[in-house]
């Protein structure tokens, strides 16, 4: 097997929580007393789009939320969806391990809306581990489609043979396999160390 040169990480549901997923728009309804129904089925269609750079977050709260009157105001809203998002230390303490042994080329590959993931890139300080960030919402392009991960591929110039991309979502590891590259469902810190460790990675 060629040396690994490479990792790429998802950033929800390994690094961080995911930002906006069920479970925080199930709080969010609860917190701020919506229809819960109404929202998803809103959600659902306007989603797809502010996940790929194609919606700010503007357009997706008018779309979902502010079409009509509402006895709560956007800053309040956005600040909830902010505070959704916290960081797994013992996983973020692999990941710096990694990126601080000077050893591979550390970039994220990620499905996140604009203002999220900017959001999160300076909060938790994620330029500290990441030197590139493939999100969604600069790609065009979402996870599970193979077009991210040949972007990512083609951009840092790097055999898909030598990479190896993490993510906690069986779906997504299924493209960057066709692509030659090696895959870790991850599950837990403890299991993430263990397979990193058998593809040669010093953590």
């Amino acid at each position: 097997m060629p040396e690994i040169t490479t990792l790429f990480w998802d950033i929800g549901g390994v690094v961080l929580t995911n930002g906006w997923d069920r479970h925080a728009r199930r709080r969010a309804s609860s917190e701020f007393n919506f229809d819960w129904e109404e929202f998803q089925d809103r959600h659902d269609l306007a989603f797809p789009a502010f996940d790929a750079g194609n919606a700010s977050l503007q357009e997706y709260l008018d779309r979902t939320l502010f079409y009509r009157h509402r006895p709560f105001d956007r800053e309040q809203f956005i600040a909830f969806m902010y505070t959704q998002s916290q960081e797994y230390p013992e996983s973020r303490a692999i990941l710096h391990a990694v990126a601080q042994s000077g050893k591979y080329f550390v970039g994220a590959i990620n499905n996140e809306p604009l203002e999220l993931n900017r959001y999160r890139i300076e909060t938790f300080g994620l330029r500290r581990d990441f030197q590139v960030f493939f999100s969604s919402c600069y790609v065009h392009s979402r996870k599970p489609e193979e077009l991210i991960f040949k972007v990512a591929l083609a951009v840092t110039q790097r055999p898909a043979a030598e990479c190896v991309f993490i993510d906690d979502r069986p779906l997504n590891l299924e493209s960057p396999r066709r692509l030659g590259m090696h895959a870790i469902h991850y599950e837990n810190p403890t299991q993430l160390r263990a397979e990193l460790q058998s593809y040669g990675v010093a953590v």
